[in-house]
């Protein structure tokens, strides 16, 4: 059995370490409530838009939008969405293992480079040299969460929509956690360029419209903001799930430190109880031994 002061010790760094758990939970949860508002806010707008593009583009040849497919894909750009911190259980490892998966089988054949959104992404994904390696875009994005706005989110969206009109990539995608509630993030997959009608719509079914002043520049403004707008609802939900993800891993650490704690407690009293009992004995010993 461990000696007191060992225990004694321990118990000290479990009391500090729960300490920091429970506000580390209790930061996370305000701010999950801030991220959750934007994200909920922003998700009808984004999907609306999205609904239009989708319309649009279904009664568009490809030619009409720069935006649409260049033909064989050769050269893909993955951009996968983590934090910048840790402690959030496996919300970063799951879209590492997710990207990792992407370029090991599904473009296994193909040219990937990959721009982090994330400091988690980028320690592992740019040591294994997947970075973009021409200068066309930055090896990765981390900034973004220094100040989320859509300001800096959009500079972003830009350069990569630049790159890929400039021909030097055939396909984009997403690949991020949607924030389904505190305790559930979804791993997604998400397609963001080429801009390509969804399969499930035909002619029939696609909407009639009418353009003003004219069709070009309609195009020229609502499919770079919309893509824009991907963007930014796909950081928001990485956001606001990793908070969810942070939260829910400290209230566990904090609930597991609770456990040992008190464990710790019955370790030492019993440890106690025998450092006392060993005492009396000995007492009672060497007053038998002067008696005798």
């Amino acid at each position: 059995m461990a000696n007191l002061k060992e225990v004694r010790n321990r118990i000290t760094s479990v009391n500090s370490t729960m300490q920091i758990t429970s506000a580390m939970k209790m930061v996370s949860a305000a701010k999950l409530k801030k991220a959750q508002d934007a994200v909920t806010e922003m998700r009808p707008f984004s999907e609306k838009l999205t609904e239009v593009l989708s319309n649009l583009t279904s009664s568009l040849d490809s030619s009409e939008s720069v935006y649409g497919p260049h033909g064989e894909v050769k050269n893909v750009l993955l951009i996968p969405v983590t934090s910048n911190r840790g402690l959030c259980g496996g919300f970063n490892s799951q879209i590492v293992k997710a990207t990792t998966e992407l370029i090991t089988n599904k473009y296994a054949d193909k040219n990937v480079n990959v721009l982090s959104i994330g400091k988690k992404a980028a320690d592992v994904l740019v040591r294994e040299g997947y970075a973009v390696k021409d200068g066309s875009l930055p090896e990765h994005a981390n900034h973004i969460f220094d100040d989320l706005t859509y300001e800096n989110v959009e500079k972003v969206a830009q350069q990569v929509m630049d790159a890929y009109v400039a021909g030097q990539f055939d396909e984009i995608v997403l690949v991020y956690n949607t924030f389904k509630n505190a305790a559930t993030q979804v791993v997604v997959e998400e397609q963001f360029l080429p801009v390509v009608s969804p399969e499930n719509t035909n002619t029939s079914s696609s909407v009639d419209y009418i353009f003003e002043p004219n069709k070009k520049d309609i195009l020229d403004v609502i499919v770079p903001k919309s893509l824009k707008t991907q963007i930014f609802k796909a950081v928001l939900d990485s956001f606001a799930g990793e908070q969810g993800a942070r939260m829910t891993a400290m209230h566990k650490a904090t609930d597991n430190a609770s456990d040992l704690l008190k464990d710790l407690k019955l370790t030492y009293n019993k440890a106690r109880q025998t450092a006392i009992t060993t005492e009396i004995l000995e007492i009672v010993s060497g007053a038998e031994a002067m008696n005798a």
